[in-house]
């Protein structure tokens, strides 16, 4: 079947950049609701630790590093695994525990599907452009 633009499909290398940043994007504004909502994180226990009040900012530094590692192209394929654990973290944990839905899981669960398909799709094509990842 023939393109109905074929002159699009030369760009075709600078498509899993965009998806990179779309995905950087959701992990920065998370990271943002981490630290916006760090005094309601805190007063809710984690399960391993009581009353941790560090804990939203690991949250929020692991969320920001995930994102700089995506916007960089650095490891694209480990931060699309880590990404895709956390899109599934976003997506079923947040059924066992709806009392913290807005403090613990800002991401809704069509929004964290996108992000585990964007990750997974990452995963196999690779950092596309402007990225530091080098084809071993």
């Amino acid at each position: 079947m023939l393109n109905v633009f074929p002159s699009l499909l030369t760009y075709t290398f600078f498509a899993p950049t965009l998806l990179r940043l779309g995905v950087a994007l959701i992990l920065l504004w998370s990271a943002w609701q981490a630290l916006r909502h760090r005094h309601r994180r805190a007063a809710l226990p984690f399960h391993i630790f009581e009353n941790a009040p560090w804990i939203p900012y690991v949250a929020a530094l692991a969320e920001a590093a995930l994102a700089a590692m995506f916007i960089a192209g650095w490891y694209t394929q480990i931060a699309a695994l880590l990404g895709i654990a956390g899109a599934l973290k976003y997506a079923i944990y947040r059924r066992w525990w709806p009392s913290a839905l807005e403090v613990y899981f800002p991401i809704s669960p069509g929004a964290a599907f996108l992000m585990f398909v964007i990750c997974l799709s990452l995963l196999i094509s690779g950092a596309g452009a402007v990225a530091f990842d080098l084809p071993l």
